[in-house]
This record gives C-alpha cells, structure tokens and sequence, in this order.
C-alpha cells in the first residue's frame, strides 16, 4: 500500500510517500481502507518531535513510521472477536497513539471510531475527531454572555472552539496573526487580536474563559486576563508552560475564584459523537483550509508547519 513515512523527527523533508505493507486486522482490529486523513497540531508535533511528549512512541525516530491521525474511511475487513461493524461500514474517528492515518489502509481498534453520517463527507468527517472533541471540552459550561477568548485560534482546530462558544452565547475574542482577522470574523469571533500588535494577556480582567491552543505564558501573567472565578484553559503549547501550569496553576488562582490548569481531552468515541450531533444540528461546522493528495502529503505539512492554514489541512488518499 501507498503510505506517508516519517524517517525521524525534524521538517516537513522528513517524510515522502512510500511502500509499506498492507496491515492485517488482528483478532480486536478492524481494517479500513482510508478515505481521508485530517492534519492536527499533535502531528506538528509528532514531526518535529518536540515538545518533549511527542516522542513518547519513539526517542531518536518515531516507532511507527506513519504519520497521521484522524481519519475517515470504509471498513475493508475486521477481525475475528469485532462484531460492531462490518465490511463496508462507513467510520470515522481517532487512531490509537496518534499514528498511522496517511495511508491506504490502518488496522486499529474499533473502539475509538464512529459510523460516519451519510451526510458528511469523508473530508468533513476526518476534519472534526481531535478538533472536535477539544472544542466540546474548552466550551463545557460556557453560559450566555460570557467572554471567551480562543488564543491560536486560526490554526486547526480554533474554528470549532469558536463556533461551539458562539452556539452557547458567549462573546468571543480570537488570537492569531494579523493576517487571518477576517478569516476569523467568518468563522464567528466578534473580536480579533493580532498577536503582533497586543498582547492579549495584557487585557487584565477581560475574560471569564481563555482557551489556550498555543500556551506559552506563566501561569501567573495568564490569570491577569481572567475576571474573578474565570477558568484558563491550556491545550497545547510549550512543554516548560505546560509543567509551569501543572505545577503551579492551581496557586495562580488562589484568592481570586479563578482556576488555571491544562486540559485534558482523552481520546473517546462518545465525545466524538456528541460533537457531530452539533455538526448534524448546524451549531459548528468543521473549516475545510485546503485538500492535498496523498502524494503531496510533505507540502500539506508545510502549510501546517508554517501556520498559514486557516482552519484543517485533510489530506485525500483515495
């Protein structure tokens, strides 16, 4: 099968198409023929292996070769203990350690995945697993006229942070370079920062939710922009600001009602689902930046890389 490779940590000239061999199902595996596999700012990661946590499947090169993550596709076979799907049932969903999408086929646990609505594509339906599931737990409990404020917000996966805190009525204010404003203000925010210019932190008291999808703050200087009992949100960013909020978020808060601390979004198929019912009931739509073939896989990361994408780079196999 034709598959994407990542020969070690580094650039996007670390990878090329390549031959690998067609995976077989294992006993609890369902093989699926890949339709369409979405980019995310874990696979930026997971190419450069930096932070620290992207090389977890690999010190000096990544144990499985194949980037890739979120994928859409049609199950080709399953294995002899999986009875929930079937050949020719249509999946979408999230792969097991962050690998292995850009490719023809994926052999991977069923658990993780969901039938595809008929009336999403397989380039939609790859679009929403890992953003779509961040955006339903950085806006859990959002209440109307809130201010919200998404930093990074016109990467991957800030469009649907963005629409969710629309759909529950919050006034929301999106970070990201100058040149992506009205993109931005498409997609919903009813105020944009340039990063260039200000300093969102700088907004003291502003905000009762900041979503951080590129932390790289103390602790301390984010809380600023919190209004008394406001929650700071990181969930991704540098790995010495992600330690710093581990350990010392919780301090940063103290006296003030405000709660600083990392966001945990475990893999999980019923978060993905209840994420699409939105999709299906038109709250929040995934933002389609462009589509690249499987062959041009290194250029897709290049735009990702470079951060000029202005919503999710899909990569189309078929």
């Amino acid at each position: 099968m034709r598959a994407v490779v990542q020969h070690r940590y580094g650039s996007p000239d670390q990878i090329g198409l390549g031959e690998l061999p067609r995976p077989e199902p294992a006993e609890g595996e369902v093989l699926v023929k890949v339709r369409a596999a979405s980019l995310n700012g874990s696979d930026r990661e997971n190419l450069a292996g930096s932070p620290f946590y992207a090389r977890l499947g690999g010190l000096r090169a990544p144990r499985r070769p194949v980037p890739g993550s979120d994928v859409a596709g049609v199950v080709e076979a399953v294995g002899s203990a999986v009875t929930e799907y079937a050949p020719g049932d249509e999946v979408f969903g999230e792969l097991l350690g962050y690998r292995g999408g850009l490719a023809e086929y994926v052999a991977t646990p069923p658990a993780l995945l969901a039938r595809k609505p008929a009336r999403l594509s397989f380039v939609d339906a790859a679009a929403i697993p890992q953003a779509g599931c961040i955006a339903l737990k950085a806006t859990a409990g959002i209440k109307g006229g809130e201010n919200v404020l998404v930093n990074g917000a016109g990467g991957a996966g800030g469009a649907m942070v963005i629409g969710l805190a629309k759909h529950f009525g919050a006034e929301v204010a999106a970070v990201d370079r100058a040149d992506k404003a009205d993109y931005l203000r498409r997609v919903g925010a009813d105020d944009t920062i340039a990063f260039e210019d200000e300093d969102w932190a700088d907004r003291h008291g502003a905000y009762d939710r900041v979503v951080d999808l590129v932390g790289h703050r103390s602790p301390f200087r984010v809380q600023r922009a919190l209004r008394p009992g406001g929650r700071y949100l990181m969930v991704g960013g540098h790995a010495r600001i992600l330690l710093a909020v581990l350990l010392a978020g919780p301090a940063a808060g103290i006296g003030s009602r405000k709660r600083v601390r990392v966001l945990a979004v475990p893999q999980s198929r019923a978060e993905l689902e209840a994420v699409t019912a939105f999709v299906l009931d038109g709250a929040v739509a995934p933002v389609i930046d462009r589509v690249y073939p499987l062959a041009e896989a290194p250029a897709a990361f290049r735009r990702l890389a470079a951060g000029d994408n202005q919503g999710k780079v899909v990569v189309e196999v078929a």
